[in-house]
């Protein structure tokens, strides 16, 4: 985790992909503490800008994401969360499987 780039909030993005359809599936940050809890539990923890506060994804949904591959970038400044998902497959909080599912026009 030393080599990792974050940013000027000391926060690093992450990019989150279904481990078997590869597909994107969300976008979040996360911070030193949110990755090393990542790492330890093997569910996905994030940072919420907005309360600035650390949130272990699904605890309230039941749809919890276990990181099966954390992948980082050539620039250290990027992660990959390949993870797998449990309980219904839902993952945004519009109740779809995807939070990319608006075409820009």
């Amino acid at each position: 985790m030393n080599n990792l780039e974050l940013n000027s909030l000391d926060l690093i993005p992450v990019i989150v992909i279904d481990f078997y359809s590869k597909e994107v599936i969300m976008f979040a940050y996360t911070n030193e503490l949110c990755l090393r809890l990542t790492l330890v539990t093997k569910f996905c923890h994030y940072y919420n800008r907005t309360d600035q506060s650390i949130w272990m994804k699904g605890l309230e949904s039941g749809n919890l994401h276990l990181v099966q591959q954390i992948y980082t970038d050539c620039n250290s400044d990027c992660l990959v969360f390949s993870v797998l998902i449990l309980q219904t497959g839902l993952v945004c909080h519009t109740e779809r499987p995807s939070c990319f599912y608006k075409l820009l026009k």
